[in-house]
């Protein structure tokens, strides 16, 4: 039982923390909604802990049933994630100096407009992408043949609290790096994550379109 209970929660941790990286999704979330106050933080890291988590335990127990229903394969996934990120990232990328400002004032007088970025893009596809919602699906299916045990259940509840924990903890203190770059550097390290954002959506997407050349046969 204790053996179950450690291989399933290590086992998705060691997939899914490296794909969600939450220290660098959440300097690049800071990017776009910096100098929140600290009660919008903690507001926007429990709404993306949140979202994050239950996308992820979506993805485990059902997201194979439902891209099958709806006849949506994995690298059209990776696809449209892709294309998403690197529309976020361009935006953010070519966005002005006032044009942030204006964001920021509008972000900080707005409760909704947080909620939504919470959700989009700064958990979907920032925080978990197309590439850890397909390594969720794919240890979905790995379910045990006998069916699930209460050692496999509580690894998975293990697994996704630990990946939980380390984004919410990511998500809440990066505003203590934006106090430390400065305005200035901060500015900098915005067109950086942008830029880097840009090119992580760009290789989202060629993967996606590699897998699908590689199925078309040319005659």
């Amino acid at each position: 039982m204790w053996h179950d209970f450690i291989k399933t929660a290590l086992l998705i941790i060691a997939a899914l923390l490296p794909l969600i990286n939450p220290p660098a999704s959440a300097l690049m979330a800071m990017g776009l909604v910096p100098h929140m106050t600290l009660q919008q933080r903690t507001e926007m890291a429990l709404r993306v802990t949140a979202n994050s988590v239950i996308i992820l335990l979506a993805s485990l127990l059902i997201g194979a049933y439902v891209l099958s229903f709806f006849g949506i394969s994995m690298p059209v996934l990776r696809v449209s994630g892709g294309a998403i990120v690197a529309m976020a990232g361009w935006k953010l990328l070519h966005a002005s100096d006032e044009e942030q400002s204006e964001a920021n004032a509008v972000s900080q007088h707005s409760a909704l407009s947080l909620q939504t970025k919470a959700f989009y893009p700064i958990t979907l596809p920032l925080t978990v992408g197309p590439g850890s919602i397909a390594v969720a699906i794919a240890l979905g299916t790995q379910s045990p043949c006998e069916g699930l045990s209460v050692a496999h259940v509580a690894g998975v509840s293990l697994g996704l609290a630990v990946l939980g924990l380390s984004i919410y903890l990511c998500m809440r203190f990066a505003c203590h790096i934006e106090r430390l770059l400065g305005v200035v550097g901060t500015r900098v390290a915005m067109r950086l994550f942008a830029f880097v954002l840009f090119c992580i959506g760009l290789q989202i997407l060629w993967k996606g379109l590699a897998q699908l050349l590689d199925t078309v046969h040319f005659t």
